[in-house]
């Protein structure tokens, strides 16, 4: 492994270790997809990110619930003893970290790039196409976008990428000015 891939959090440990194994396997891409759906389910289902985020239920429970999914989600065999032994080993809870940690790692080997972009309402397909190609030419690779609306940020945009934030949200403007009024 090389030193700058190295990571430090249980959850991108587990996605080094996952990615590595998938790598060997050759199944990168059908991995990345199955915790694409996976990803997709936590994010839809409350009674899932309870089961995987609750000390309440023991790694069997857990493990169990998982297997469940994976099974009737037809998840390669990979992705399936993944998650067994996240659940076995008690760590089920780093679940959402370690399918961010895989995704930096497949998008890193493929050469791309990931953006997590949050507006305030759903951009258009104009709008996407040109913070795509902004994005491309800004940091000189095709960008992943990944889009949440969150109207809490009352308008503007948001972008991610990597530890690097660019943060052009009214709300953000909004609280700067604030802060700005207070210290006046």
């Amino acid at each position: 492994m090389a030193e700058d891939s190295k990571v430090s959090n249980v959850g991108g440990r587990y996605a080094q270790a996952l990615f590595d194994l998938a790598t060997d396997q050759k199944e990168v891409a059908a991995v990345e997809a199955d915790l694409k759906s996976l990803k997709a389910a936590l994010a839809d289902s409350r009674d899932l990110r309870v089961l995987v985020g609750s000390p309440a239920f023991s790694a069997e429970d857990k493990a169990k619930g998982l297997a469940a999914i994976a099974a009737k989600a037809k998840f390669k065999p990979t992705t399936q003893k993944f998650l067994g032994l996240l659940a076995a080993n008690g760590r089920a809870s780093e679940l959402a970290g370690a399918i961010a940690g895989y995704e930096a790692l497949s998008a890193k080997a493929r050469g791309a790039v990931s953006a997590q972009v949050t507006t305030a309402a759903p951009l258009s397909a104009a709008q996407s196409k040109g913070l795509a190609a902004a994005l491309r030419q800004a940091l000189g690779k095709d960008p992943e976008i990944e889009t949440r609306v969150d109207p809490a940020i009352l308008g503007g945009i948001k972008v991610q990428v990597g530890s690097r934030l660019f943060d052009a949200s009214l709300k953000s403007q909004l609280d700067s000015l604030k802060f700005a009024l207070k210290r006046a």
